[in-house]
């Protein structure tokens, strides 16, 4: 009998040991281990769940992606020159979203562009980037949850390094998660000016194309074609800086406005104001006459300083709007310099409940800026005029990587 007792004790004493040491496995935050989802994120070609382990796509492979990819800290995603990412024609959400902490290396070449698109070449087949820093923004406690993965974003960390993107072409994002809510190209929450990004081209979304939520972040080198809602949109405080910037839309094509820019909608004297500096800009529009008919929008208390730009193919090219934005550009006048706009002059927008915008046309007519400009491009948007604009023939910046 004592010996029947030693041997279930000894048993005993080994189960609970074995249990132990797979709990302690499973529970271990050593960078090997993901404690709040599944690791097997990559499984031959397919990917397809969240992890905080490191990842890496190999040069020149193709990888389908057949629901959301989250990266977690302190994981980095790794994507070599050449690789392709389609999104599986499924009734999944698919997205990928890189979390505070973790990383993105996704560094094309122009010979070897990185390419992230859907198996159904559709606008709004699958959901795009989604960037998380901790980079401060203007919102009420300082953090926010992104719209896609609902993942912290904001901070006190204004350089921030969330890895690095470069000569990458976006197609066909802008899936809908919910009746109101649809994905962008680029989205960067809070993201820090630690991070890099440069030779992006979002093409044929049905959202917005590159959309910052505060932070700090730099993006140069970046074109937004075709996409079914704002081309480029801020809010919530940036303050990085944007040159090389290209906005086309196809005339006739169902889009919203070139820029959409705010400081904050809620509250439009929040702190940090967003203001960032914006050169060598070409923004071309649709056409549009109707309820879509703004370019460059500057609304909701936004600051910002755009220089060398060259605005066309709306009603009213340059709309500014609320007290507070109004205020700003007539406090500094050459926050806008070297314009051209299409448009015979700015619209000056009072909205209800602020009716006291001190801006007018007369206070843009200064620091070689112009109304009622004709531009001529070759091959959509190819062209410079007296230093306006973002692509010179001389200078073909977009060739080899674009679509």
């Amino acid at each position: 009998m004592k010996k029947n007792i030693f041997k279930f004790a000894t048993l005993s004493m080994a189960l609970c040991a074995s249990v132990a040491c797979v709990s302690c496995s499973e529970n271990e935050d050593n960078g090997n281990k993901s404690s709040s989802g599944n690791d097997e994120v990559l499984v031959g070609n397919q990917l397809n769940g969240i992890t905080n382990k490191d990842v890496t796509l190999k040069q020149g492979q193709t990888y389908k992606l057949t629901g959301k990819l989250q990266i977690q800290a302190p994981g980095k995603l790794t994507i070599e020159p050449g690789v392709k990412i389609i999104s599986a024609y499924t009734d999944n959400i698919s997205y990928i979203l890189i979390e505070q902490g973790a990383q993105i290396y996704a560094v094309g070449t122009a010979e070897q562009p990185i390419v992230m698109t859907a198996e159904r070449a559709q606008a709004g087949s699958w959901g795009g980037l989604h960037i998380c820093g901790k980079a401060s923004i203007n919102v009420e406690g300082g953090q926010g949850k992104s719209e896609i993965g609902n993942a912290v974003y904001g901070g006190n960390e204004d350089q921030d390094n969330s890895g690095k993107l470069k000569y990458i072409r976006m197609e066909y994002t802008g899936q809908s998660l919910s009746s109101d809510t649809e994905s962008n190209g680029i989205t960067f929450y809070g993201v820090g000016s630690g991070t890099e990004a440069s030779y992006l081209q979002i093409c044929d979304g049905n959202d917005d194309g590159i959309e910052f939520f505060g932070g700090t972040v730099n993006v140069d080198h970046a074109i937004v074609e075709n996409c079914g809602d704002d081309s480029f949109d801020w809010t919530e405080g940036w303050r990085g800086q944007g040159t090389n910037w290209i906005a086309y839309q196809a005339e006739g094509a169902d889009c919203d406005c070139l820029i959409e820019a705010d400081n904050n909608g809620d509250n439009m004297i929040a702190s940090p104001f967003s203001q960032p500096v914006l050169k060598n800009l070409t923004l071309i529009g649709n056409k549009d006459t109707g309820s879509k008919a703004a370019g460059v929008k500057l609304r909701a208390g936004t600051h910002a300083v755009i220089e060398n730009t060259v605005i066309t193919g709306k009603t009213n090219d340059l709309w500014v709007e609320t007290s507070e934005t109004g205020k700003y550009l007539m406090n500094n006048p050459s926050s806008l310099k070297n314009i051209g706009i299409t448009s015979a002059s700015v619209l000056v927008k009072q909205v209800e409940g602020d009716e006291n915008n001190p801006y007018t046309n007369d206070m843009f007519l200064n620091s070689g800026n112009q109304t009622g400009q004709s531009f001529t491009f070759t091959d959509k948007y190819v062209g410079t005029f007296d230093g306006k604009g973002a692509l010179d023939a001389s200078d073909l910046w977009t060739a080899g990587w674009t679509k």
